[in-house]
Formats: C-alpha cells, structure tokens, sequence
C-alpha cells in the first residue's frame, strides 16, 4: 500500500510533516511518497529512513498556502497537494494526506478523483472520543449549507465508514439539533429527520450538543457549518480542560502528592481528548481516499493520519459506499449497511 503525503502542508511543515509520515511507515508497514520541495523533505529525513525502501520523494516545486484560495489548484499545477492528488487519481498511490490548505485540499481532491455517483458533495468524516467508543460527526467543515438529500448521503456514508473502517456493527445514527424532539430545529433538521426515520439505516432521532461525547449515537450528521462549530469547540474545550486541571493540582493544599503519582491519569484523560490521537478525517463521497489533518498537525498526528488512510484502504470503503448509494436521483437511499 502507498500513501502520498503532503510534506509542504500545515503549520510546521516540513519538518514534523515528514517526520510524522516516516514514523507512519515504519509503524503500520506502508510506503509513503513524500510530495514536495525535495531538498527541503530529505533534510528531515534520518539515515533510517532515506535507507528505507518505504520512503520515497516526489519533487513538487510550489505550495498552495494556508491564506490562498482554493482556486490556486488550478493555476498551481505543482504545488505538494496537486501532485499528492494527481498521485491517486493515477494509481501511483493509494490514498493521500494533506493538514494544509483544508478548502485546497478538498477543491483538488473532489477535481481529480471525482465524487461517487449518487453523491452530490463529499463529506469531512471526523472521528470523535466518545465516553464508550469513538463517534463520527460528519459533515465537519466541507460544506455550510446543505440539502436533505446532502444529510440523508452524509448519514449513509458515516455509516458504512462507522461499520467497515471502525469495525461498529448496526451502527446508530443520529441528527443533530436543538432538541431531541423530531419537532425540534430548522426547517432542514425536521425535514431529515422525517427521511431518516424512512430510512433502513438504523435511526435513534434527535441528539444535541451536549450528547456528541456520550456514546448515545455511532454517527452524528450535521451541515458542515454546525459540524465544524462543535469540531473546534470540543479541540479548544479539551485543551482548557486539561490546563484547568494542571493548574488546580499545582495549587491544591495536597500539592506535597507527587504529580509523578497523577501523571498516568493526566496522560489518558489528555490522549482520551487529543486530536493527534486520530491524525485526520477522511474526505468521504470520493472515488478515492483523502485524509485530511489539522494545520496544527506534529508528528504523532501525521503518523496516526498514515493509520487513518491505511485502514480506509485496507477496508474498501469506498467500494460499500458506492454500493450503498444507489437510484437515479442522488441521495435515495435504495439499501444501507
């Protein structure tokens, strides 16, 4: 299996970028393609890795940035992401990871793999911790403003990943609103919510906010603008969460307890709450597989985002969505996982 990497994308590229993908291939037993400035990616490569069969570089001489438009794929025929893309499109790689651009990545995805048939837009599959096993809140950012016929594909689709890639059988799927009531929300919720409660898929109604960490649903769908909204949410809350308890213990009258004794508690509740422990969503809706990473990504990140597209692969994802979505007219939902 081959992974492109985008190794110019993210905050701190290139150096925890490939760093990150090197540990990911090493760890998991897959090759990656490193995509970008060439002298710059080998300066962070180790002895190890440049002696590694597993590592391989593919030249890209321009980088979309964090500030430009998504346009810029199509004038930038050689930035990092466009060749990671093109990569896929051309079966010199099996899936491509990029935590840079998010609206480039998704624009140059979408233009060279092409969307499933039956689905009208692609979905930011995000993985989130919940209390008895992870949940998927899909859409997460790709787009604002959807459909019932966008919710109904987004609810198929973050079911077949939540069965075939997270191994979750029967999985719940829930709507989120501002209630739990089906009378509850816009217009858009209510109107889902009637076609979901249609549906095969197995539907348990209404959650809201405070129900996305409760392990009450295995999908949650919402439009990318509410998704997005709770996906940042959640990353600052967990990170306050964690400074607010290290902070008390500092100042605590039991403070003479070595932390050393509370570290282990402090290190699951941080890795229960951390997004590197995921690395990145999954772009589903495509005819092929794009994992995209927080632009904060370091190197655990981009390791675990290297787990993250290995198992899309290895699961055939894509070959049960395209089978779960059928019908002339996109997003029927003719049969589900």
């Amino acid at each position: 299996m081959r992974i492109a990497v985008d190794a110019m994308g993210g905050d701190f590229a290139p150096a925890e970028i490939v760093k990150g993908a090197a540990l990911g291939a090493r760890t998991y037993g897959v090759d990656v393609v490193l995509v970008g400035d060439e002298s710059a990616v080998k300066a962070y490569l180790t002895q190890e890795d440049v002696s590694s069969n597993r590592i391989t570089i593919r030249h890209a001489s321009d980088v979309i940035g964090m500030d430009e438009h998504a346009a810029a794929v199509r004038t930038k025929k050689d930035a990092s992401v466009v060749v990671a893309a093109t990569l896929v499109k051309d079966g010199e790689a099996d899936a491509m990871i990029s935590v840079g651009n998010t609206a480039a990545a998704m624009a140059v995805a979408t233009l060279k793999l092409g969307r499933i048939e039956g689905i009208d837009r692609p979905a930011i599959a995000t993985v989130m911790p919940g209390r008895m096993g992870p949940t998927i809140l899909l859409d997460a950012g790709a787009v604002a403003d959807c459909s019932v016929d966008n919710l109904l594909q987004f609810a198929v689709m973050g079911a077949v990943y939540a069965e075939k890639v997270l191994s979750i059988s029967n999985p719940r799927v829930a709507l989120l609103s501002i209630g739990e009531e089906k009378s509850k929300g816009n217009e858009l919720t209510r109107a889902t919510h009637e076609e979901l409660a249609r549906s095969s898929l197995n539907f348990v109604g209404n959650v809201e906010g405070r129900h996305v960490f409760s392990s009450t649903a295995d999908v949650i769908v919402a439009d990318g603008f509410a998704g997005n909204v709770v996906l940042k949410v959640s990353e600052g809350l967990a990170e306050h969460v964690v400074a607010l308890v290290k902070d008390d213990l500092k100042g605590h009258p039991l403070a003479w307890i070595p932390l050393a004794l509370l570290s282990p508690l402090l290190n699951r509740l941080k890795g229960k709450l951390d997004y590197t422990e995921y690395g990145g969503a999954p772009l589903l809706g495509l005819n092929g597989i794009c994992i995209i990473g927080h632009g904060r990504s370091n190197a655990k990140a981009m390791a675990s985002a290297v787990k993250a597209a290995r198992e899309a692969v290895a699961s055939g994802v894509i070959e049960s969505i395209r089978e779960s979505v059928t019908g002339d007219k996109a997003g029927s939902v003719a049969q589900t996982v």
